[in-house]
């Protein structure tokens, strides 16, 4: 039976936790002297998807940002730990960390740009914003 490592339970919950912050996230509209109060839920409904895919949605941006941030740290790792006299340890250190930095990096610059692109939806369809 293969061990899984504790690095890889790290990096999976950053993974996931990346994926599961743009699903809960809704700007605050304040529907006072809204002219098109009627349409926010549908329009909110539209932004939402546009700003998903304006983003390139957290789950693959995250991906993307440990994949490369992986392969850099294992480079770096591997450097490091032939130097020490064990270049496999920090190959596998580096990997890890620098994909558990890439990933959350990538994360949260995608989220921001869901957030922008959400709320800027919403204000170009004539509603008042808060956030």
């Amino acid at each position: 039976m293969k061990k899984i490592s504790f690095t890889s339970v790290i990096a999976l919950g950053l993974l996931l936790t990346g994926c599961a912050s743009q699903t809960g996230w809704t700007p605050t509209v304040d529907p006072y002297n809204d002219r098109n109060a009627n349409r926010i839920n549908l329009d909110m409904q539209e932004c939402e998807q546009l700003a998903s895919h304006a983003s390139g949605g957290t789950a693959k941006e995250t991906a993307i940002g440990a994949g490369v941030g992986g392969l850099i740290g294992a480079a770096g790792g591997a450097a490091l730990g032939a130097i020490v006299g064990n270049p496999g340890t920090g190959a596998a250190i580096g990997a890890a960390a620098g994909g558990i930095g890439g990933g959350a990096s990538k994360g949260i610059s995608s989220d921001e740009q869901y957030k922008r692109a959400y709320s800027s939806c919403m204000r170009q369809r004539g509603h008042n914003v808060i956030n």
